[in-house]
C-alpha cells in the first residue's frame, strides 16, 4: 500500500476484542486498524466493553479502558444500557470529542456509537466514513420483531438519517448494499469497498481438530450465529432427508457458533429428527477452533436466509473450501454460482440435500470450487486490498477537507 500522508484515524465499532463472536463487522475494524496501523498510521478503536463470555450481553467493567494491540489502540467504555445489539456507552463520546481524529470511520449505523461519531464529526468538523454491513433497510428482523422492537426500530430512523446526511463518504461492500444507500443519498457519496479477510488465519488454527473433538468421519460444517436468520433448520431438513433416504454417507455435521435465540429450537428440531448421532455442535467456540474447523472440514454449508456481504464464505475460501449457500440478497456478490460453491434456493431443503451429495460425490467440483474461491481471496478480497481501498478514500476526503 502507498502512504503519502500520516493520517490520526478513529475506528468506531459496537464491539471489539476479545468478543470476536460478535462477527463480521468486528474483524472488518481488527483489519483496517491492523493494516492501517503497520504504515505508521496512528489508528484507535473506539467500543464498549463487550466481553462476550457466553453472550452477547456481557459487558466487563475489568476489561483496560485503553489496550494498545500490535500497532493500534483500542478505547473501551462502559456500556449502561443495551437492548438487543444496542449498546449505550456515554464514555465513547468524551474519548473521540478529546482526542479529535483526522478523520472518523463507523461501521454499523444502527448503533449508538455510529450515532456519537456522526455528533463527534459535526461539532468538531471531522469528515465522517460510514459503513453499515447490516443490511440497513432490507434485514429481515426490521420487518418481524414485536410490536417494541417495531417501535425501536422507528425510533432510529431520524438518527440515521443524520448519521448519513453528516457522513462525507458511505463505503459499501457491494452492487447490493448500494442500492440500498441510494434510497438515502446520491450515488457520488457511496464507494464500493469489497470486504477482504486477514490471511493470517491460516497460521492460527487449532491443530488436530478432528483429534480434539474426537470426530472420526469427515465432516461437513456450519459455522454461524444460532439465529433464525441463519437457516440451521433448512440444514437440519436437509440432513434429515439423507438420512430418511440412507444417503447419509459415514460423515457428520458440525455446527459451531454462538446462541442468537435460537439455541433451544435447534437442539428440539435435532432431537425431533433423530440427528444425535449424526451431529456435532460447539458452541461459544475459540476464533483458534473456528479456524481449525475450517482447515479439516470438507466444505462448508451456509443456508442463510439473509446476507449482505458475508466473510465466513471468505474465511473458508481461504483454506481452499467450497461453499453451498443460497442465491438470495448479497450473497451472490460474494459467491459465484457454479464457480466457487453452488447456491440453491432459499428455504429449499430438498435443493440443498441434493447438492451436499453432489460435493460430497465429486471431489473434483469440490476442489475447483475451493481453488477458485482462493484465488478471489488472494487477488482481491483480502484485509490488505481493503485496508489500502479504504485509505486511498481517506486520503482523497482529507486532501479536500
Amino acid at each position: 500500500m502507498k502512504n503519502s500522508i500520516i493520517m490520526k484515524i478513529g475506528l468506531v465499532c459496537p464491539a471489539s476484542l476479545p468478543a470476536t463472536q460478535f462477527g463480521g463487522i468486528l474483524f472488518l475494524a481488527l483489519d483496517i486498524a491492523r493494516e492501517t496501523a503497520k504504515l505508521s498510521h496512528d489508528v484507535v478503536i473506539y467500543t464498549t466493553d463487550l466481553d462476550f463470555a457466553n453472550n452477547a450481553t456481557t459487558f466487563n467493567k475489568k476489561l483496560p479502558r485503553e489496550e494498545s494491540i500490535e500497532d493500534f489502540t483500542i478505547k473501551r467504555s462502559h456500556t449502561w444500557l443495551r437492548y438487543s445489539l444496542f449498546f449505550i456507552n456515554p464514555g465513547i463520546y468524551f474519548q473521540l470529542l478529546g482526542d479529535s481524529p483526522d478523520i472518523i470511520h463507523t461501521i454499523g449505523i444502527r448503533s449508538f456509537q455510529s450515532f456519537i461519531a456522526a455528533l463527534v464529526s459535526k461539532q468538531k468538523k471531522i469528515p465522517l466514513v460510514i459503513a453499515d454491513q447490516g443490511g440497513l433497510t432490507t434485514h429481515p428482523e426490521l420487518k418481524s420483531g414485536s410490536l417494541l422492537k417495531n417501535f425501536f426500530i422507528k425510533l432510529q430512523s431520524p438518527f440515521i438519517r443524520f448519521i448519513i446526511n453528516q457522513s462525507t463518504k458511505i463505503i459499501v461492500a457491494n452492487e447490493y448494499e448500494k442500492k440500498i444507500f441510494l434510497e438515502f443519498t446520491s450515488p457520488s457519496k457511496i464507494e464500493i469497498v469489497r470486504n477482504g479477510i486477514n490471511l493470517d488465519i491460516l497460521n492460527n488454527k487449532t491443530k488436530n481438530f478432528k483429534k480434539k473433538y474426537e470426530l472420526n468421519t469427515p465432516y461437513i460444517l456450519f459455522v454461524g450465529r444460532f439465529s433464525y436468520i441463519k437457516g440451521i433448520d433448512i440444514l437440519l431438513k436437509a440432513i434429515k432427508i439423507l438420512k430418511d433416504d440412507n444417503k447419509l454417507p459415514n460423515i457428520k455435521l458440525v455446527i459451531m457458533g454462538v446462541d442468537f435465540g435460537y439455541q433451544k429450537q435447534m437442539y428440539k428440531i435435532i432431537n425431533e429428527f433423530d440427528l444425535e448421532n449424526h451431529i456435532l455442535i460447539i458452541k461459544n467456540p475459540s476464533r483458534e477452533d473456528v479456524l481449525g474447523g475450517y482447515a479439516e472440514s470438507e466444505f462448508l454449508v451456509l443456508p442463510s436466509r439473509w446476507e449482505l456481504s458475508p466473510l465466513t464464505p471468505l474465511e473458508g475460501f481461504a483454506f481452499k473450501k467450497s461453499v453451498i449457500s443460497t442465491n438470495t440478497h448479497g450473497i451472490p456478490s460474494t459467491i459465484k454460482n457454479d464457480y466457487h460453491g453452488i447456491l440453491v434456493e432459499s428455504e429449499n431443503s430438498k435443493q440443498l440435500a441434493k447438492c451436499i451429495l453432489e460435493l460430497l460425490n465429486n471431489k473434483e467440483k469440490l476442489i475447483s470450487f475451493g481453488l477458485a474461491g482462493h484465488k478471489m481471496i488472494i487477488d482481491e478480497c483480502n484485509s490488505v486490498k481493503m485496508a489500502s481501498n479504504t485509505l486511498n478514500i481517506y486520503e482523497k476526503i482529507l486532501s479536500k477537507h
